[in-house]
């Protein structure tokens, strides 16, 4: 196979952790950073320099020596993947050389070859959402996550036997929340007959994460997403290290509460989560240390103030790799989520402990006199050098108040979720003024009236016809009961509206996130769901369950100098539309 002229290498790329580079002078400190938002460019550049050859020459097959030529085309072969033994090519691109750059003074152009891509819109395909079961204390596999999105998957296989197989093993959906990101270049040269042919050798980008985040130009002062790493740093204003929600209960400070929102959470809440990337579980600074205990901790308070009790959730440990009794694998590299509601920290909650695992006793922490919690991400550390145990914070806190405010039956709350813009799940319950109704329209034909001249006698030529005689009720004559104008459709829509509470800026800028959403779901309660949860308890552990809906709202108000605080109407509408009969 042929060869290239000159020198080949990576300009651009979307994580480049080198001092050397143009990176480490014209760009962010975080270049490095692991986790991306997929709704950003995502650059890759390939430059290659033969001799003097500026931008403005062309390659040419003069320039072919013995097996070696000048790089005409370079081919981006885009990948992305949960588990690094299955990739999946998404898209092959062929790019020729980008419009030369040239020099303000003189007009001349930069040396070399430079060949410029950006694969966001292609990977933005593959992120969506993954949903953890409601009640569920986290989601079942790292690679697959929980209810994924995308599109819906062919369900059609049982197996082999005559009663089916319950579980099937086809058709799956990868994890919707995240995906790996890798993209190899190839080349291609001109020999000297002026053919285009294939060159060996090629690029492998470095691997990052993607996640359907977003970020806002007049909000983020750094295009960035927040990926755990333990280490003996706490969180700082600076790398606050959060989790994946711009809620405003968290404070980068786990000792003291400066919170501007402590969200509200009722009791028979079953279904409130954080997500989290964790990229390592001990940091390479310190390799002879290693992490055996990885848990969220949380404390409950009094209205004084005066704490509680002390608890650790660790359900999403299971997604861990390496999780043995005595430490966790270095490299993790994968989106977690935990339950963090109330009504399952008490069902779940564990004892926390300094050393030693499993964790063997539960507690139920939040009692009828708390009146608010907080949870950060922590872990325990074995150091080899002194010998000790010592505890490290890796997150910044989040706080929670218990709502007691009575149900109004029989206008029940009303729960939302979403997918927010840090690419995580967020909820909220809205209570004040509910409304339902629905909206119809109708399909409306012309059809042949009946003849209304004459109806059927009841006897034939005198003799009494018997009821046997007939042979349906509508026959011969009369039959007004149809014709003329029918509705040949029904088309219907269950339109709800819910009041919030009343708002500060910095919950209703949270909250404008429910509108700008493309996937937002409500709890409900229903037979379907209680059905669900009577079949399989483990993967519908609860009788609530997402129902899918748009929010119809054009426009909302946020901010209200004269009123001070606000109030969201909340119009919405089931995704899954009201089913009618057809004539």
């Amino acid at each position: 196979m042929a060869g290239i002229n000159g020198n080949i290498a990576w300009g651009i790329q979307p994580r480049d952790s080198s001092t050397t580079s143009d990176f480490s002078d014209a760009f962010w400190e975080n270049r490095d950073n692991y986790l991306k938002s997929v709704n950003d460019p995502l650059r890759y550049e390939v430059r290659w320099f033969s001799g003097s050859m500026t931008e403005a020459q062309e390659p040419s097959a003069s320039n072919w020596t013995g097996s070696d030529g000048d790089v005409v085309n370079i081919v981006f072969k885009v990948y992305t993947y949960v588990d690094s033994t299955y990739k999946e090519l998404i898209g092959t691109i062929k790019k020729s050389r980008d419009i030369a750059n040239k020099k303000y003074t003189d007009d001349s152009a930069a040396v070399g070859h430079r060949f410029t891509l950006d694969v966001s819109q292609l990977v933005s395909d593959q992120l969506s959402y993954s949903l953890c079961p409601i009640n569920k204390g986290t989601w079942q596999s790292y690679k697959y996550g929980g209810m994924n999105g995308g599109l819906v998957m062919q369900d059609n296989w049982l197996g082999v036997y005559n009663n089916g197989t319950p579980i099937s093993n086809y058709n799956v959906s990868k994890n919707g929340t995240y995906r790996k990101l890798e993209v190899v270049a190839t080349y291609e040269v001109i020999n000297g007959d002026e053919e285009i042919i294939d060159a060996s050798g090629s690029l492998t980008s470095n691997e990052l994460t993607v996640i359907n985040s977003v970020n806002q130009f007049e909000r983020d002062s750094l295009y960035y997403n927040t990926d755990f790493v333990f280490n003996t740093t706490s969180p700082t204003a600076a790398e606050p290290r959060r989790f994946l929600s711009r809620c405003p209960n968290w404070y980068y400070n786990t000792t003291t509460n400066s919170v501007a929102y402590n969200k509200k959470v009722r009791m028979s809440e079953e279904a409130e989560w954080l997500q989290f990337y964790v990229k390592d579980s001990y940091n390479d600074a310190d390799p002879a240390d290693y992490y055996n205990l990885i848990e969220i901790y949380g404390e409950t308070f009094a209205a004084d103030g005066v704490l509680q009790n002390s608890f650790v959730l660790v359900d999403f440990n299971s997604l861990l790799e390496d999780n043995t009794s005595t430490q966790f694998a270095q490299s993790q590299n994968r989106m977690l989520v935990q339950n963090v509601s109330p009504a399952f920290i008490n069902a779940n909650a564990k004892v926390p402990q300094d050393a030693a695992r499993p964790y063997a006793a539960t507690i139920a922490p939040i009692t009828a006199s708390t009146h608010r919690y907080r949870l950060y991400f922590r872990g325990n550390y074995y150091s080899q050098v002194f010998g000790v145990w010592t505890s490290v914070i890796s997150s910044s806190s989040n706080w929670y108040e218990i709502d007691r405010e009575d149900e109004k039956i029989p206008y029940g709350f009303v729960r939302f979720h979403w997918l927010n813009s840090m690419g995580g799940i967020d909820s909220y319950t809205a209570k004040r003024d509910i409304v339902e109704g629905i909206s119809i329209g109708r399909d409306v034909v012309e059809r042949k009236s009946v003849d209304r001249t004459w109806y059927q006698n009841d006897t034939d030529r005198g003799t009494p016809i018997t009821n046997t005689d007939y042979i349906s009720d509508t026959m011969r004559g009369g039959d007004i009961y149809k014709g003329g104008r029918e509705v040949s459709n029904v088309n219907a829509e269950r339109n709800q509206s819910v009041y919030t509470e009343p708002l500060n800026i910095e919950v209703a800028k949270w909250l404008e996130e429910i509108m700008l959403s493309p996937n937002v779901w409500i709890e409900k309660d229903t037979d379907a769901t209680a059905m669900g949860n009577t079949m399989n308890p483990y993967l519908r552990p609860s009788t609530k369950e997402y129902i899918p809906v748009i929010i119809t709202n054009t426009d909302i108000e946020t901010v209200n100098q004269e009123n001070g605080l606000v109030k969201f109407n909340i119009d919405y509408t089931l995704s899954h539309k009201l089913i009618t009969q057809r004539n």
